[in-house]
């Protein structure tokens, strides 16, 4: 039997958005903090527009504290862990509550740890995993540039916000272009996410 051929299409009816780490105790260790967690708020805004389920974990919130002031994810699940991938037992069970879903859209921290290790947990378990490039960062960009690397090996899938925004969005005439045209208006901060020191993109 020929394998069948993954596109890596999303819907808001079968996508959710993973907030991965993003606690204040991180921002002025990881590059770049200020401009993924704008991202991040810009792919929050858009999954609200979109009604797609959000899901944050925290990693031991109690030594780290809580996620950024810039998200506001009061409304959004939030689940404590120390281990570093994501899909802890009450992310899973959660996620059995929701069997539409089949794409997960990743943004967080760290991309050679957390992020690396939530992709390869979810693509164990059939998912198509799509890891924001401009919402992604670690501490240094050499750790970010290979775990990129290892991502895509394994079959996930790098891509930008607003590329994942309007293939959400996917027609002008959906009922709620008009707020994520909005998100979109203004590009993504500039930030040394999307290049390496020759310039190269990672």
């Amino acid at each position: 039997m020929s394998a069948i051929r993954r596109l890596g299409k999303v819907a808001p009816k079968s996508s959710a958005l993973f907030l991965c780490d993003m606690q204040e105790k991180f921002r002025k260790s990881v590059q770049y903090f200020p401009q993924i967690v704008n991202v991040s708020n810009r792919m929050l805004k858009g999954a609200q527009a979109l009604h797609i389920p959000v899901i944050v974990t925290e990693q031991y919130p109690k030594g780290l504290g809580p996620t950024a002031a810039e998200l506001d994810v009061t409304h959004c699940r939030i689940f404590p862990k120390t281990q570093f991938s994501m899909m802890i037992p009450e992310v899973e069970k959660h996620l059995e509550q929701l069997p539409e879903v089949r794409s997960i859209i990743l943004c967080g921290i760290e991309t050679q740890a957390c992020v690396l290790q939530t992709v390869l947990d979810l693509i164990d378990l059939d998912y198509d995993v799509h890891v924001i490039a401009d919402a992604v960062s670690s501490r240094t960009m050499v750790e970010r540039m290979f775990a990129l690397q290892r991502i895509r090996e394994v079959g996930g899938y790098v891509t930008t916000s607003e590329s994942m925004l309007f293939q959400l969005c996917r027609d002008a005439m959906h009922p709620n272009f008009k707020q994520i045209q909005q998100l979109v208006w203004e590009p993504a901060p500039d930030s040394g996410l999307l290049g390496n020191d020759s310039g190269t993109p990672v």
